[in-house]
């Protein structure tokens, strides 16, 4: 042990250079070198040290700065080292501005020996404030007063940008907050005005349903009081025409020719009414077939023979013998009114209708020589209740309701309606059917000629209905023609009498609405069943509704509205004993 102690003194001895002088030769140069490297290291700590872009100091822990690099000299606002070394001789006071920053920060630094990222506040030498960013060391000085090594970073433009950004956070939280009122409050006034507005539809649909309701009340009321009111017009209706068939004194005549006009604008009145009143229900049922036209034109032109005779005006058809698709009995409605229109308004002159080929459609015409329609007022024509004035006071007056009814039906089938008219010389009624290339069989419309009396003769026809003034007239009517005649009440009643009188009806006319609920067509059965015979028969009634219309059509019943014209009733009856 001795002997390597003292190997040891003599490595130390020669290291140090107090050995002998061919130690010292040896080591000198290698010494020199150390101390060289020595030199160069603290040059360039030194170089570091103030040309380092944080700041550095050296401080007494609890006292003054003991060195500084210019960065920190910068930061804090002073001209030199030594100024900033000399006026900070208390970090608490003169560098930390926040309270009890210098304690928090002298506190961690003592526990761990060092601090990382403490952020605080710095007073400059011009009394502003900076941010800074402090990492430093505690050296223990081996029992002399321990120092700081402390590396700054100014982070004033960061705190300026976290600060700025906290703002435009607030600014922008308040602008959301800000505008969501306004959307909660927008929304709660859309709220408001979908409930506003549904309490409103619910008020609306109300008052719809309710005028709906009333409408409805009113269409059935008018419909009713219509069917009462055709009844005794009906019978008032045959005995007049009993009357004019008679041979009467000139002015006795004279009187009864007005009592007939007057019940048959009475009757074209209510007819009109109650049509209008089914097509503003949506009423009428579509019977849509093929037919030809000339058959219907044919029928419609000999009804109006006679009445365009009376008045000296020609009524012609230009023959066709096309077929179209459509209802039959609505378009014959349609035509019906148009020729009488046209008549109505025609004082001299004629009345011609005629087809025209279009693309895919047949165009009936109605055209007239009569008084025109001034252009202002072509629009209103169709309007209920709209009638242009006429130069001949005598005429029938009627109420506006005829082309009203066309307008609608036209409406109903899909038909164009069109009109064109020069005032003072004429009218053209057109309205467009579709019709079809190829149709092997139509059957045949009936026209309604007006046969001779005599033709009737000893015809044997039962009538049953329920109102005693139509069993008078009808009895005087018929009987007037030529007829044997059996009136009853009901069809219990009328095989009684049938049986009483030996009687055998040709032909039975009933009434479809007869008292205690029974019906016209119940008789009828009731009556055949009786002579085991399918006896014609003719359906008289008041009802104009579309399903009983097509309930007879199945049943093969022809049928008379009320109130019946003697005309027709004539040409059904002539056809049925053919």
């Amino acid at each position: 042990m001795k002997k390597h102690s003292n190997t040891a003194n003599d490595t130390l001895i020669n290291l140090m250079g107090l050995g002998n002088h061919s130690v010292r030769k040896n080591y000198y140069s290698e010494l020199v070198n150390k101390l060289d490297e020595l030199e160069q290291e603290k040059n360039r700590y030194k170089w570091l040290f103030e040309n380092a872009q944080h700041g550095i100091f050296q401080a007494q822990l609890d006292g003054g700065i003991l060195n500084a690099n210019p960065a920190i000299v910068h930061i804090c606002g002073y001209t030199s080292s030594k100024e900033f070394c000399d006026t900070v001789t208390d970090l608490e006071s003169l560098l930390f501005c926040c309270v009890d920053a210098y304690e928090d920060f002298r506190y961690n630094l003592v526990q761990s020996g060092k601090v990382s990222g403490f952020e605080t506040i710095f007073l400059r030498a011009d009394g502003q404030c900076i941010h800074v960013s402090i990492n430093a060391l505690l050296k223990d000085n081996q029992g002399e007063h321990p120092t700081i090594e402390a590396f700054i970073k100014d982070i004033t433009e960061r705190k300026k940008a976290e600060e700025q950004l906290k703002q435009l956070n607030e600014e922008l939280e308040l602008r959301v907050t800000s505008r969501t009122q306004e959307l909660v409050s927008l929304n709660n006034k859309l709220w408001q005005e979908i409930s506003d507005r549904e309490s409103a539809q619910k008020e609306l649909q109300i008052a719809k349903e309710a005028a709906e309701e009333t409408n409805r009340g009113k269409d059935k009321y008018l419909a009713a009081a219509s069917h009462d009111l055709l009844q005794p017009m009906n019978a008032a209706r045959l005995l007049i025409s009993a009357l004019r068939e008679r041979s009467l004194p000139q002015q006795d005549a004279h009187l009864v020719e007005r009592v007939h006009m007057a019940l048959e604008n009475a009757e074209d009145l209510l007819t009109d009414l109650l049509d209008i009143s089914k097509l503003d229900q949506n009423a009428v049922t579509l019977d849509v077939s093929c037919f030809r036209l000339d058959h219907l034109l044919n029928s419609m032109v000999s009804e109006f023979q006679p009445v365009a005779e009376d008045k000296g005006i020609e009524l012609k058809l230009q023959p066709s013998s096309v077929v179209v698709k459509s209802d039959s009995r609505l378009l014959l409605r349609i035509i019906r009114n148009l020729i009488s229109n046209a008549i109505r308004y025609t004082s001299a002159g004629k009345v011609l209708v005629g087809c025209r080929r279009k693309k895919g459609v047949i165009r009936i015409q109605v055209l007239d020589t009569g008084i025109g329609i001034p252009d202002n007022k072509l629009g209103a024509i169709f309007k209920e209740f709209n009638q242009l004035d006429r130069p001949n006071a005598k005429d029938r007056q009627g109420v506006g309701l005829g082309l009203a009814i066309v307008e609608r039906i036209a409406t109903i089938l899909g038909h164009d309606l069109s009109v064109r008219s020069i005032e003072g010389k004429g009218s053209i009624f057109s309205v467009d059917v579709p019709f079809v290339e190829y149709f092997p069989d139509s059957p045949e419309l009936t026209p309604f000629h007006s046969p001779q009396i005599n033709m009737l003769n000893d015809l044997s026809i039962l009538v049953i209905d329920n109102e005693e003034n139509i069993l008078v007239s009808m009895d005087a009517l018929l009987s007037q023609w030529g007829c044997s005649i059996v009136t009853a009440s009901s069809a219990e009643e009328a095989l009684i009498l049938c049986q009483d009188e030996e009687f055998t009806p040709d032909v039975i006319l009933a009434d479809y609405h007869l008292d205690n609920g029974l019906l016209g067509t119940d008789g009828i059965a009731l009556i055949r069943d009786n002579y085991s015979s399918l006896i014609p028969a003719l359906i008289l009634t008041a009802d104009r509704s579309s399903e009983s219309g097509q309930m007879f059509k199945e049943m093969g019943l022809p049928v008379i509205n009320k109130p019946v014209k003697p005309s027709k009733l004539r040409a059904l009856l002539t056809h049925l004993c053919q």
